[in-house]
């Protein structure tokens, strides 16, 4: 059975149809990395073990919360520009371009620095997204802009454990979430 189109033959006042329904796919990506990240975090919460655990079980929790509400947000801005959000796990995957978070359970330094990288991706493609959007609109990018903030200030409570006097990070030269918690921990393997 072919898949059914379910993009509504309208957009928002002020946008044309394409620009509208452009927009709406932009924020399919992003929605499917905010699904990523909140489940990300959460799995980290139950896995993080070692000195600092409730601090940082702790610390995850209302970054959990907020991703959750921009995923709500960002959802319903598709819906209202004319596109049905697909927030199912099947999509996520098979749409997503990054690979799953790579630590099980794991000490809370090693934790952060593998997050931290995951932060560097989301972060970064949302900036992306508020530069594309905002040559189409204007109230998306805002709210772009203000979840790209948010997501900001959770990676620097972040870096905060990974940071010494000198601002230096831990897992600085790392690309990969495996590499940068090894670095952090001065773990060889």
């Amino acid at each position: 059975m072919a898949a059914k189109d379910t993009t509504a033959r309208y957009t928002v006042p002020g946008l044309e149809l394409e620009d509208g329904h452009r927009v709406g796919e932009i924020l399919q990506m992003r929605l499917h990395a905010l699904n990523d990240l909140q489940l990300t975090l959460k799995h980290a919460h139950w896995n993080v073990v070692g000195r600092n655990f409730i601090g940082v079980h702790e610390m995850l929790d209302p970054q959990i919360e907020e991703v959750r509400a921009a995923v709500d947000v960002l959802a319903e801005r598709m819906a209202t520009l004319g596109v049905s959000p697909k927030g199912t796990p099947g999509a996520l995957v098979a749409e997503r371009t990054w690979d799953d978070y790579d630590l099980g359970r794991a000490d809370t330094i090693a934790h952060i620095a593998a997050l931290d990288q995951v932060y560097d991706g989301v972060i970064g493609d949302h900036r992306n997204a508020v530069e594309e959007v905002g040559k189409l609109d204007p109230v998306t990018e805002d709210i772009l802009i203000g979840q790209t903030g948010a997501l900001e200030q959770f990676q620097w409570f972040l870096r905060a454990f990974l940071t010494n006097e000198a601002g230096e990070l831990s897992s600085a030269g790392e690309t990969t979430e495996k590499g940068a918690a090894r670095k952090s921990t001065g773990k060889k393997s």
